[in-house]
């Protein structure tokens, strides 16, 4: 869990200096820039206490606030646990200006200690060591793989990028001239990231505050921005997208939309919603049969048959040796004519429907959960890079028949409310899932101080 920087130093004229508990440094000024800038001077203090306090202990707690132990430990293990800002107060100022200017990713500063930056305190040099380093590793974490990581996120929102390294991250900025900007390279760079964040900038700048409307479209804007950072840095260049708050789907080839088309997504209610989540589409099942799922043959059919014994026979249903129910292929079939084969734990998949008028709805949330395409046929021969005539002709064999594509093609299930189209222009969709309201107060959450591990301000001996 992220914490605000416990006290730290003293605050005057828009600067912070740390004070050391030993002789001095003359502290470093950073050059002038829209934030307050920082001023550390670090005492000087090297022993092995430091690893001592970081392994005595399952949490760390400082003025407050809880410590990351986990990075922690990885961090200084790279550096026999000894203390690292003391020599090297110029990073520590470009590092902690970068955490004051979290904000500009759509994430509360105070996520990452910055509120007792600008406080005034004293504190041992080892919990002001810790906690610097907390801050530094927590926002490196934060623009990395989100504020919300998945772990603490629901069920339905498993998207996720690849996994990095922040302790190793924190050492390459630390060796950089620049420190800051290896931090902030761990954003992402995405079009739809850059938008956002210059939107961000102008609605802050240029609104009057306290305005309701502005407020939800900032808060709309930064749980985006969240988003975004839950994807790979580096997106596949041939990938499908469908992106569930606009019910569209979009294949991109070398990294530009070559085809859309409508979808049909889950219901709004949470149990039929559509997940968030990364697959990958390997084949295409031509005049698939329908293995129905359980609970909705429990829910729905089941008591339809107690009605009416012909029900299973009229849609050519049939009740297989597990008792499960099947639905054997044709032009009526609910999975229609094409199934997108993409292997996942929601079973949720692609496919084509025989109800082609709904598409034609503005609302098209209605399904249980899988995405029915309006055009799958055209969608079929651009993966299987066939003429769509070879899958006309595979459907008009009127059996059952897989086809694996020349390579398997990512598909992207996303729900972003707001997003830059195919074509560069950023778009704004209401949140039908509500879901954006969940993950807002864990970017500006409201935080209760933590029991203290020792009183602020009294030194180890």
């Amino acid at each position: 869990m992220r914490g605000r920087l416990a006290s730290v130093g003293t605050i005057a004229g828009g600067t912070i200096a740390l004070a050391a508990a030993c002789a001095p440094a003359p502290p470093v000024v950073l050059a002038g820039g829209p934030e307050p800038e920082a001023v550390f001077v670090l005492a000087p203090h090297t022993n092995t206490e430091l690893g001592k306090l970081i392994d005595s202990a399952p949490e760390l707690v400082v003025a407050g606030e809880r410590l990351n132990v986990g990075l922690l430990r990885r961090f200084y293990a790279g550096h026999g646990f000894e203390p690292i800002w003391t020599t090297r107060q110029a990073q520590a100022n470009s590092l902690v200006n970068a955490v004051l200017r979290a904000g500009d990713h759509g994430l509360a500063a105070e996520l990452f200690h910055a509120n007792l930056l600008r406080q005034t305190a004293t504190l041992p040099p080892l919990d002001r060591e810790l906690l610097v380093s907390d801050a530094f590793l927590s926002y490196a974490d934060g623009l990395a793989r989100g504020a919300m990581p998945v772990e603490r996120r629901i069920d339905d929102e498993a998207l996720t990028p690849e996994p990095i390294d922040v302790a190793a991250a924190l050492d390459a900025a630390i060796a950089s001239p620049d420190p800051a900007a290896v931090i902030e390279a761990l954003a992402p760079t995405t079009p739809t990231y850059r938008a956002l964040r210059q939107v961000l900038q102008s609605y802050r700048s240029g609104t009057p505050a306290g305005d309701k409307a502005t407020t939800n479209r900032l808060r709309e804007i930064e749980v985006n921005l969240e988003r975004q950072r839950w994807l790979p840095r580096q997106l596949p260049a041939e990938r499908v997208w469908v992106n569930v708050a606009d019910a569209q789907l979009v294949l991109y080839r070398a990294n530009r939309p070559v085809f859309s088309t409508r979808v049909i997504i889950g219901q709004d209610d949470k149990r039929n919603q559509s997940p968030e989540f990364r697959v990958t589409i390997d084949g295409i099942l031509f005049n698939p049969p329908w293995n129905v799922p359980g609970d909705i043959a429990t829910e729905e059919i089941l008591p339809k048959i107690s009605h009416d014994p012909n029900y299973l026979a009229r849609h050519n249903m049939v009740m297989q040796p597990n008792g499960g129910l099947q639905q054997l292929p044709g032009p009526d079939a609910a999975l229609g004519q094409i199934k997108f084969e993409m292997e996942n734990r929601f079973g949720v998949y692609l496919h084509d429907t025989p109800e082609k008028n709904l598409f034609s709805r503005n609302n098209r949330r209605i399904s249980h959960g899988c995405i029915r395409v309006q055009n799958p046929r055209e969608l079929a021969a651009l993966l299987m890079q066939q003429p769509i005539d070879t899958i006309n002709q595979a459907i008009a064999m009127g059996s059952t028949s897989r086809s694996n594509l020349p390579a398997p093609v990512p598909v992207f299930v996303v729900y972003q409310t707001a997003f830059v189209d195919s074509d560069g222009t950023l778009q704004f969709h209401p949140d039908v899932y509500n879901r954006d309201a969940e993950i807002w107060p864990h970017l500006y959450p409201v935080r209760q101080p933590v029991e203290e591990r020792e009183p602020p301000g009294q030194p180890r001996g």
